[in-house]
């Protein structure tokens, strides 16, 4: 994106980018970002891991990404042209503790590919069963791979589609629900606390963890920052934009799964938790309803592959151009499609292989992982800058600058701990190596860290 701005008075003009989106520009375009359905894919394994109460989690989860929205609002306007969480940490902190946040953002970057190539896997998969997964992964992962090697991206044009689509299929499985549940239920049964709190199962350490798994139904709101050079007002609007589209998506969200929960209350007996939402849209709607769900969790999940796929490999060519890693290697473009070529069928090969060996919700919950540490950290950064800075003590407010933060850092912190055993060491044994590997670049910290560049995914 171009980042010249505006000429001063009185001088000849520049290209630069015009502030003319509002905010319900900004709105919409998170909301695709985090997409309307979200939720669908992770339903199962959140009912699994909170035993019955995913409402509760998208709920709890959204108080928590709402209060890091207000934090990243404001550093987005203090930093308008960084777009990445890890430059506040950079900038404020210490080039060091980025480098280490952007190591575990890397780890995420990648394993968005890995997740989305996995569910459209699956997907495929409950939909013709005889076909070896094996087979289907391999041909999902290298359809992927050779698309991105192409040079092939989604534009806008094609999001529209994607989210009418998305929006058209959600709208029918909410008025089947609805039909379903009063038909057998009389409408009294549209009114029921079970999916919110159910004392026959209700355990505080699987809240937690079901919390954190649905968490990752909000990643992607902080994207609306990309735009804050070409937003009016970005000071109010970036920082209202991210709240909406957390609070649309929590609500959004939890609709579906309430009347989800309705329509299928045990979380016991799911046979496919990864695809559950799909034998739910059986119930509500039949075979029809459950191939649609099918048909776009697969383009969903093949869109968001494709551009996960994209930004990984030119995140690893970012890192090799500016030498963070072998630059023979990983900075080396194609003289024919001009794309990092070498990094596009690395991640091509990382995603068939982990595909094969890692379970879905494994690979999502390393990407809400590597999200919520930086949710975290963001959170920190915000107090510590409109707090403790010297230059904030004559206008501080202690609600919006310390406690709005603090609660925010403590909520996503308290998020991250609520991971399974499993995500946990893998997430620290990677930070670990990343410590390890920052230490040999830098001659034990003597050095400044080369930086990662995440405004080239």
């Amino acid at each position: 994106m171009q980042t010249t701005t505006a000429p001063s008075p009185g001088t000849s003009g520049q290209p630069h980018l015009k502030r003319v989106l509002s905010v319900w520009h900004l709105v919409y375009y998170g909301i695709i970002l985090t997409s309307p359905i979200a939720a669908v894919p992770l339903f199962g394994e959140a009912q699994v891991l909170s035993r019955g109460h995913t409402v509760t989690t998208l709920l709890l989860a959204m108080i928590a990404m709402s209060v890091t929205a207000v934090s990243f609002g404001r550093m987005a306007h203090v930093y308008p042209s960084s777009g990445s969480v890890y430059s506040y940490i950079s900038k404020t902190l210490n080039p060091h503790v980025g480098f280490i946040l952007g190591w575990a953002m890397f780890l995420e970057y990648l394993f968005q590919p890995i997740q989305n190539s996995l569910y459209a896997v699956l997907a495929i998969h409950r939909m013709v069963p005889q076909v070896p997964f094996a087979l289907l992964a391999a041909l999902t992962v290298g359809f992927i791979t050779v698309l991105t090697t192409q040079g092939i991206k989604f534009n806008a044009r094609t999001n529209e589609v994607l989210l009418g689509f998305m929006l058209l299929v959600t709208g029918i499985f909410l008025v089947q629900a609805f039909r379903y549940v009063v038909l057998h239920q009389t409408f009294s049964g549209l009114v029921s606390l079970q999916p919110i709190y159910n004392p026959a199962t209700f355990n505080l350490r699987a809240l937690a963890a079901g919390t954190s798994f649905a968490a990752l139904v909000f990643i992607g709101f902080d994207g609306v920052s990309i735009l804050a050079e070409e937003v009016k007002n970005p000071k109010r609007n970036i920082l209202l934009a991210s709240v909406l589209v957390c609070v649309f998506t929590g609500l959004f969200s939890g609709v579906q799964v309430y009347l989800a929960q309705l329509v299928w209350p045990s979380h016991a007996n799911l046979a496919n938790p990864e695809t559950a939402f799909m034998d739910v849209a059986r119930i509500a709607g039949g075979p029809l309803l459950f191939t649609a769900y099918g048909v776009v969790l697969l383009v969903s999940s093949m869109a968001c592959g494709l551009a996960g796929h994209v930004g990984a490999a030119r995140l690893l060519y970012s890192m090799g151009r500016d030498d963070v890693i072998p630059r023979k290697l990983f900075g080396y473009l194609s003289p024919k499609t001009g794309s990092p070529i070498f990094n596009e069928w690395i991640v091509g090969v990382l995603a068939y292989i982990a595909v094969l060996t890692i379970p879905w919700e494994r690979a999502a919950e390393i990407v809400t992982f590597g999200a919520l540490l930086a949710f975290t950290a963001v959170n920190l950064v915000a107090m510590l800058h409109f707090w403790y800075s010297p230059t904030a003590t004559a206008r501080r407010n202690f609600f919006t600058d310390a406690f709005i933060p603090a609660f925010g850092a403590v909520f996503c912190f308290v998020l991250l701990l609520g991971l399974q055993p499993w995500t946990k060491y893998a997430g620290l044994i990677w930070l670990a190596a990343g410590l390890i590997y920052a230490s040999y670049r830098t001659r034990m910290f003597t050095l400044r860290p080369k930086l990662f560049n995440f405004n080239e995914t």
